[in-house]
């Protein structure tokens, strides 16, 4: 029962963090574009196709989860995703740029500190647990999804005849 109700608020917990973070980026078009680059890991030419394309990619991881359509492949499809950002942030930090990384909204130079990419690597490392928690236990209640679905009913026992 307990691994029911911790894969629905995992579910949408990851759900939320893909919604909102691509909703924040679909706002600020321009602001995306800005914190693409702040990167300096693109060519110029894929900046903007990046910066258009990816939080739309995040709605649709949100809108899968949320619904419960897929959620292992969804799941999955979001740990590689969160294993490139931090990737990138390590990059980052490891190169001495001093951006905010426009995980949900913003980005761009900033004036930030090791402390601040470390607390963003320990965030997405607990976004990456949520996904990895659901790539094993990927059945929880409100689950659109056939192989996604479960109930929160639980076995009945056996009556013990008197």
């Amino acid at each position: 029962m307990w691994i029911k109700v911790v894969s629905l608020l995992a579910r949408l917990s990851l759900a939320a963090v893909w919604l909102v973070s691509g909703a924040l980026k679909v706002a600020d078009p321009a602001q995306t574009i800005i914190a693409v680059r702040a990167y300096q890991l693109l060519p110029e030419d894929l900046v903007r196709p990046v910066a258009n394309t990816l939080p739309f990619f995040e709605i649709a991881l949100g809108l899968l989860l949320l619904i419960g359509l897929a959620v292992r492949a969804t799941a999955s499809v979001s740990a590689v995703l969160l294993l490139v950002l931090i990737g990138v942030i390590v990059s980052v930090w490891s190169r001495g740029l001093s951006i905010d990384c426009g995980c949900f909204g913003g980005g761009g130079a900033a004036d930030v500190n090791g402390w601040d990419y470390a607390r963003e690597i320990l965030r997405d490392v607990g976004f990456l647990a949520l996904a990895v928690w659901l790539i094993v236990f990927p059945r929880s209640p409100f689950a659109l999804g056939l192989r996604s679905r479960t109930t929160f009913s639980v076995t009945p026992q056996q009556t013990v005849a008197e």
